[in-house]
Formats: C-alpha cells, structure tokens, sequence
C-alpha cells in the first residue's frame, strides 16, 4: 500500500470516528420529536416563552390596590360587609331590589288607605304615622287619587350594624302622580294630571339573628311622607 493510499484511508478511519461521536451526542430523529417552536409555550397555549417576575409573586396594580383602599375608607361599603359578616345570606343587589319594589307597594297602599298591606312592611312608630293620616281621610271623607310612575335614582346613602341590628338608608328619587279630593271630589290637594318629583331617604331595619328574612321600614324623611307628620 503507498503512502498516498494510506493517508486517505486514514483520513476515512478519523471522519468516521467523528460523525459517530457527533451520532451518540444528538441522536436521531424518530419523526416523533417536539417541533422546535412547541418548546416555548406561554401558560394559556401561546407560542411565546413565559416571562416570570424576580420574586415569582404577582402582585396588585396601582388601580386595584387604590380601589381596595377606597373601599375600606367608605363608610357605606364598611357597613355593608359587616351586615355581609354578620348574615352570610345578605347581598346588596337582591336587597335594593327588594326596597325598589317595597317603596312602590308601600306610597301606593298608603295612598289607598290599605292597612293590611301596610302593616307587615312597617316599624311601629311609622305604622302608627300611617295609620294616623289614613284615618284623617275617612274622617274627612277625602279619597287620593294616586299614580306610580317610577323609580329615576335608588342608592344607599348608609348602613350599619349595631349588635345584632342591621340599618340601611336609601335614598329614592321617584315620579307619581298625586291628587285629594274631597267628599265631593273637589281637589283639596295635589294634581291629578301633574307628575311630581319627590327624593325620600327610607330606613330599613332587621334582626340578622331572626328567623324572620324581612326587613322593614323604621323611619321615613323627605317629600312622600310629609302627609304623615
């Protein structure tokens, strides 16, 4: 063998030596292998890498914590959450409907003289009120005319837990049409054809220990009411 042929041969011995090291260090393809881009993934699905924090702690934004301290400084929101604690069967959005439909039940039975529809509504001071202004009409024989027409605002304006006595306020802004006449359907008050524009703030009271899940109205302050007093 010349020398020429034994350097080719040698050259041959070396390349394979090196292509087989390369073969034990990558290994093969099996056609099964992750494609290159699914070896970053972001949490979710994407195709992006998933960037971490230096703590590895997600915290609160500016806006969130900002809001979480508004509340916590908002007397209105502080006694709501303590209702909240002290009744976990309370919510605020079925209790405001329930006082949207309760002021409507109650100006109109008022209105219409209709003690029994009255009275599992009321506290007792403001039934006896009630009581007292209906009986002036019978007596006078005067009959009101009377139409709701709606709710424009409702919001709490208070709330409050004193021991086991849970107290909100709300304030109504309301439309209705109001007009009394006398025996003789003369018009002693009101306008039977005028919508009038009234604001009340109503407090509503219950025992959050009672079996009882009925709140009930315990004192009344503005426009509608002031035939009571």
């Amino acid at each position: 063998m010349n020398s020429q042929l034994l350097y080719i041969v040698v050259l041959a011995m070396v390349a394979g030596l090196i292509l087989f090291r390369l073969y034990t260090v990558l290994g093969r393809r099996t056609g099964h292998e992750r494609p290159p881009s699914d070896r970053l993934e972001r949490v979710g699905g994407a195709s992006e890498p998933a960037k971490k924090t230096d703590t590895g702690v997600s915290l609160p934004d500016r806006n969130t914590a900002s809001e979480a301290g508004e509340k916590a400084s908002d007397p209105v929101a502080q006694g709501l959450l303590d209702i909240k604690l002290a009744d976990r069967g309370f919510d605020t959005d079925h209790f405001m409907d329930g006082a949207r439909k309760a002021y409507e039940m109650i100006v109109t039975a008022f209105a219409r003289g209709e003690r029994e529809n009255l009275r599992p509504l009321l506290g007792e001071e403001v039934y006896a009120a009630f009581d007292r202004v209906i009986t002036e009409h019978e007596v006078r024989k005067e009959k009101v005319e009377f139409t709701f027409v709606g709710l424009r605002e409702v919001k709490i304006v208070s709330a409050a837990l004193r021991k086991a006595v849970a107290d909100i306020t709300v304030a109504f802004s309301a439309q209705f049409i109001s007009a009394t006449l006398d025996s003789e359907g003369k018009i002693v008050e009101g306008d039977p054809k005028a919508v009038h524009d009234v604001t009340d703030r109503w407090s509503f009271e219950r025992n959050v220990k009672a079996s009882d899940p009925n709140w009930r109205l315990v004192a009344t302050s503005g426009e509608a009411d002031l035939q009571a007093h």
